[in-house]
């Protein structure tokens, strides 16, 4: 899962940007000062922090420049009332990896977050080892046991987001949003459980009683397997 820290004093826009970014697959944690960023940061490890520059006890600057001393990896987002070229340039020049200028729309720092999100995360393989199974999904060649099993591309997406996030569940209306990407307005309500039950019937030993994709009842579905990539 990822994790954003919030550094921004204005309680309603701190808030309307938590609830944009908050989703089952990334946790959004909001601040109002210097102090209580630092004395989260010091406890919790994040995937991205947006900074407010000015506080009511500092400077977000101050803050960026510590975290990218300590934490270089991580991603930081300025967010600034200041529109002055000379604020972007020492924001940029002190670390920041993007810079917003107040007012903005929340689609899109909501883009400019997931872009982030992606820089700051390793390269990841195609290949997963889990359980019994082995997925390339790149090559698209699926195995049980050394035994290859051919899946629908449906059944490649549903398969891939689910086993990207093994171990954690996975909201319904998320997994229908991540495997129908095709710009159709309309999603029959019962293809995810179709699909689903497919799936289980190429994969599962026991189809009925499946021990990889169970069902959380009234949430959605989870890879219940470990595995590594390769």
């Amino acid at each position: 899962m990822e994790r954003i820290l919030i550094l921004e004093d204005d309680a309603a826009l701190g808030a309307g940007i938590r609830m944009a970014l908050q989703t089952p697959e990334t946790e959004a944690v909001l601040c109002h000062t210097l102090k209580d960023a630092r004395r989260t940061l010091m406890q919790e490890a994040f995937s991205l922090l947006i900074l407010d520059i000015n506080l009511p006890d500092g400077s977000g600057l101050e803050l960026l420049r510590e975290q990218k001393s300590i934490r270089p990896e991580v991603p930081v987002i300025l967010l600034t009332a200041n529109d002055l070229e000379l604020d972007e340039v020492t924001g940029l020049e002190a670390g920041a990896d993007d810079y917003i200028i107040k007012p903005f729309s929340l689609s899109v720092l909501r883009a400019r977050v997931a872009v982030q999100l992606r820089r700051g995360r390793p390269a990841s393989s195609s290949v997963v080892v889990t359980g019994p199974f082995r997925f390339d999904f790149d090559r698209m060649e699926f195995y049980r046991d050394g035994k290859a099993v051919e899946l629908s591309r449906t059944e490649q997406k549903l398969l891939r987001v689910l086993v990207e996030n093994r171990g954690h569940t996975v909201n319904r209306a998320v997994l229908v949003d991540r495997v129908w990407t095709d710009g159709a307005e309309y999603v029959e309500e019962n293809a995810l459980s179709v699909t689903v039950k497919r799936l289980r019937a190429r994969l599962e030993a026991e189809p009925a009683k499946p021990q990889y994709l169970r069902t959380v009842y009234g949430v959605g579905y989870i890879w219940a397997a470990g595995g590594t990539a390769e």
